[in-house]
C-alpha cells in the first residue's frame, strides 16, 4: 500500500490490512476496542457469580487467543475472507465480534452454572430484575450512540456517501428493533417490559453491523425487526433451559449476531438473495457461522474449564447473596445504605451498614 497515511505500515507482517488506508496505529486502536467488546459481552452474562480474577484471566484469553484467530480468518486475510470466490460478508462484526463474545458467553453460563435460586427443582424460574432501570436505559442510549462510531468507523475511510448509509440503516435497525421487542413482549408476556425493549434495541443494532453497508433502509427495517422478535423469544428460551444469562447477552449478541450475518447473505443488494444473486452468499455466510462458533466454543470450553480448575470461578453461595461488590470489591455500590453517626467526644465520624 503506497498512501501516504500508512508509508510502508501494512507491509510484511501486516500485509494482510493493505485493504485500510488509516495509519496502522489508528487500525490497531480500533480493532483494540472491538476485542474489548467481545470480553465485555460475556461479562453481562456470567455475572452475580463470577470470581472477578476469573473474568479477568478469560478476558485475556478472548483477547490472545480467542477473538485474534476468528477476526483474521475474516478481515485478515484467512479463509473465510475469500471463501467460494465471493467472502464472507462481515462489514463491523456481527460475527467478528458479536457472535464470537455471544459463543464464549454461552460456554460460560453453560460451565459456571446459575445464580443461586434462579430456578426451582420444577424448571419454574425465580425473576432476579435488574436493580436500576433508569441506569439501564441510560447505558443502552450510550450504546446507540456508540454505534455511530462502531459500524460507520469500519469503512475504515472518509467516504460520506457509505459513512451516511450506515447511520441510517444503523439507525432504522435499532428503532425497529425497540418497536418489535416492545409490542412481541406485550403479546407474550402480557405486558410491554422494558428489559425487552432495551434489548430490542441492541438486538437490532446487533443484527444490522453485518450487512450496515450493504443493505437498502428498507432491508435495515426488516432486519432489526426480526430481530428484535428473536430477541424476545431467545431469553424465553434460554431460562426454559435453565442457562443463566443475567442480561441476555447471548440472545441478543449470539442470535441476533447469527442473524444479522445471515441477514447480508439475504438482503445485500450485491449479492443477497432476494436481490436475484442466488443463494451462493447465503451458503458461505451459513459456513462462516458454522465455523467461527465451532472453534470459539471449543475454544472458550477449554479456557472456562481450565479456570475453574485452576482458580475456581464462582464464588460461594454466602458471597454471592451477600452481593459481589462486597465479597469481591470490599465496597458498598450505594451510600444511601450506610448510616454516619458523630462522636462529640472524639470529633470523628464512624459509619456502620444497616444491616449491621
Amino acid at each position: 500500500d503506497n498512501s501516504p497515511a500508512t508509508g510502508d505500515d501494512y507491509k510484511g507482517v501486516y500485509g494482510s490490512l493493505n485493504w485500510t488506508s488509516v495509519p496502522l496505529v489508528a487500525k490497531y486502536f480500533f480493532q483494540m476496542v472491538f476485542a474489548a467488546t467481545a470480553a465485555t459481552i460475556v461479562s453481562g452474562a456470567v455475572a452475580e457469580r463470577i470470581k472477578y480474577h476469573a473474568f479477568i484471566l478469560f478476558s485475556v484469553a478472548m483477547a490472545v487467543v480467542i477473538y485474534p484467530v476468528t477476526g483474521h480468518w475474516i478481515w485478515g486475510g484467512g479463509w473465510l475472507g475469500d471463501i467460494m470466490g465471493t467472502g464472507f460478508g462481515d462489514f463491523a462484526g456481527s460475527t467478528v465480534v458479536h457472535s464470537v463474545g455471544g459463543w464464549a458467553a454461552l460456554a460460560g453460563i453453560i460451565v459456571l452454572g446459575p445464580r443461586f435460586g434462579k430456578y426451582n427443582p420444577d424448571g419454574s424460574v425465580n425473576p432476579i430484575p435488574g436493580h436500576n432501570m433508569m441506569a439501564a436505559t441510560l447505558g443502552v442510549f450510550v450504546l446507540w450512540l456508540g454505534w455511530f462510531g462502531f459500524n460507520p468507523g469500519s469503512e475504515m475511510g472518509a467516504h460520506a456517501d457509505i459513512i451516511a448509509k450506515v447511520l441510517v440503516t444503523t439507525n432504522t435497525a435499532a428503532a425497529a428493533g425497540v418497536l418489535a421487542a416492545t409490542f412481541t413482549s406485550w403479546l407474550v408476556l402480557g405486558k410491554p417490559d422494558l428489559g425487552m425493549t432495551l434489548n430490542g434495541c441492541l438486538a437490532g443494532l446487533v443484527a444490522i453491523t453485518s450487512p450496515c453497508a450493504a443493505v437498502t433502509v428498507a432491508g435495515s427495517f426488516w432486519i432489526g425487526l426480526i430481530a428484535g422478535v428473536i430477541v424476545v423469544f431467545g431469553v424465553i428460551a434460554l431460562d426454559k433451559m435453565q442457562l443463566d444469562d443475567t442480561v441476555g447477552a447471548v440472545p441478543v449478541h449470539l442470535f441476533c449476531g447469527i442473524w444479522g450475518t445471515l441477514a447480508f447473505g439475504l438482503f445485500s443488494t450485491d449479492a443477497g438473495l432476494f436481490y436475484g444473486h442466488g443463494s451462493n452468499q447465503v451458503i458461505v455466510q451459513l459456513i462462516g457461522i458454522v465455523g467461527v462458533g465451532v472453534y470459539v466454543m471449543i475454544a472458550a470450553f477449554i479456557v472456562w474449564s481450565i479456570l475453574k480448575a485452576v482458580v475456581g470461578l464462582r464464588v460461594s453461595p454466602e458471597e454471592e447473596l451477600v452481593g459481589l461488590d462486597i465479597s469481591e470489591h470490599g465496597n458498598m455500590a450505594y451510600p444511601d445504605f450506610v448510616t454516619r453517626k458523630f462522636s462529640p467526644s472524639l470529633g470523628t465520624v464512624s459509619g456502620r451498614s444497616r444491616e449491621g
